[in-house]
């Protein structure tokens, strides 16, 4: 394809390319393609295909029925067709097929919409995530969206205690309202009370995480500025303890705040993007096990759809727990504020210097390898058996003297 196959003259004389087709593709494009090859750009050429009977193409559509008829006409087996209604059979067959292929991809980008649909939602909070720009925007979000799911399942209870126990789970504070107050306002009021609360208690916990490390901070910055250009500040949640790489200049001009940011981008992105790959790991398995609905007389797109969206859902409840669990708890964790360690860029394994055959290893290396293979013990020498009286034959007498031959007496059962 693209190729044009240049003609001397003799070739052009004796009537130009020829191009000879052994079958018939499933596709008429590729068919055409094949005989665009000859007649090039004014040049004289012929193309002929030759079709069996049993291709795969003729013996799927339509070949009993050619091959019934060719009976009854009495042709021969070998005997070349020509007629009008071959040609018609086979690009019909070719139409059924591409129109087969065509339903496939159609239907195989319906599938692909579902998962770009919740992929784009996905990289518009990483992108908000990596800008940084909206990092406290969604984190209020995240609150309000967490608070109204709070309220709605200790409604569906109908528990204050479960409510009480999430709040303390996910934002850490108390309710700020009492049961008497959860009974008897509307359930939007409640989430803004709510997320109002968590709201405050965020901002007031991240200020004073700030104000723990900015006089470190400050520190290092005025007496080792020049030695250290990026810091790692361990902050834990009472359970894992993540290293944030923060930039020292930029931490001491905006007073530890950029030691906040840092730690709430990290956060995000280390939970969506943990989420992220395991749900596309169930989609995988959802999209194979959502074809048995065809059993049941039911569109597997349709089932895959209702699924995946409620498998989104959970996920992005999740992601909005656990982010916010992380966050909420965050706190600087090391016993000695004055210990300050450099941020190192993270190494590469350079897989070059590794060995794939063992030719490539060295000779010293090889010498280990065989003395590591060779068999140390201490080797046993044993004698051969040596018989030491003579066989006894199955048609010699027995040797315990009865008179029988030794096959009818004790070798018997031999």
């Amino acid at each position: 394809r693209g190729t044009d196959i240049k003609l001397t003259p003799e070739v052009r004389d004796a009537g130009g390319l020829a191009i000879i087709g052994t079958t018939r593709h499933e596709s008429r494009r590729v068919d055409r393609q094949l005989r665009g090859r000859a007649g090039r750009q004014g040049d004289p050429g012929t193309s002929v295909f030759f079709v069996s009977l049993e291709d795969s193409l003729i013996r799927l559509f339509g070949g009993e029925k050619i091959a019934s008829i060719m009976d009854r006409m009495g042709l021969q087996e070998g005997e070349v067709i020509e007629h009008s209604m071959i040609n018609r059979t086979i690009e019909r067959a070719q139409k059924k097929v591409e129109e087969n292929n065509f339903g496939i991809r159609k239907r195989l980008l319906e599938y692909d919409d579902v998962m770009n649909a919740q992929r784009n939602v996905i990289y518009s909070k990483r992108r908000h995530a990596l800008m940084g720009e909206r990092i406290g925007v969604d984190i209020t979000n995240m609150v309000y969206d967490m608070a109204d799911t709070i309220l709605a399942h200790s409604r569906a209870m109908r528990s204050y205690e479960q409510l009480v126990l999430e709040t303390r789970q996910i934002f850490t504070i108390d309710v700020p309202f009492n049961e008497e107050e959860y009974n008897r306002e509307k359930v939007q009021d409640l989430a803004n009370k709510l997320a109002a609360a968590a709201i405050e208690a965020f901002k007031r916990k991240m200020d004073a995480l700030a104000q723990i490390a900015y006089p470190v901070i400050k520190d290092v910055y005025e007496n080792h500025g020049q030695q250290y250009q990026n810091i790692l500040v361990p902050i834990t949640d009472g359970k894992l303890v993540y290293n944030i790489a923060v930039n020292l200049e930029q931490a001491y001009n905006t007073q530890g705040q950029e030691v906040v940011r840092t730690f709430e981008k990290r956060i995000l992105l280390h939970v969506i993007d943990d989420m992220w790959k395991d749900h596309l790991l169930r989609l995988d398995d959802l999209k194979q096990s959502a074809q048995n609905a065809s059993y049941e007389q039911k569109d597997p797109l349709v089932i895959y759809k209702n699924e995946s969206f409620a498998m989104f859902s959970e996920m992005m409840q999740n992601y909005n727990t656990k982010a916010l669990s992380i966050i909420m708890r965050g706190r600087i964790h090391t016993s000695n504020p004055e210990q300050i360690h450099q941020a190192q860029e993270e190494r590469r394994q350079d897989y070059s210097k590794y060995r794939l055959h063992k030719s490539d290893a060295s000779p010293a290396q090889q010498a280990a390898n065989a003395a590591a293979g060779r068999d140390t013990r201490e080797k046993q020498v044993t004698s051969p058996i040596v018989r030491t009286e003579k066989k006894i034959g199955r048609n010699d007498l027995c040797p315990c003297g009865s008179g029988k031959k030794y096959k009818n007496c004790h070798g018997k059962d031999l």
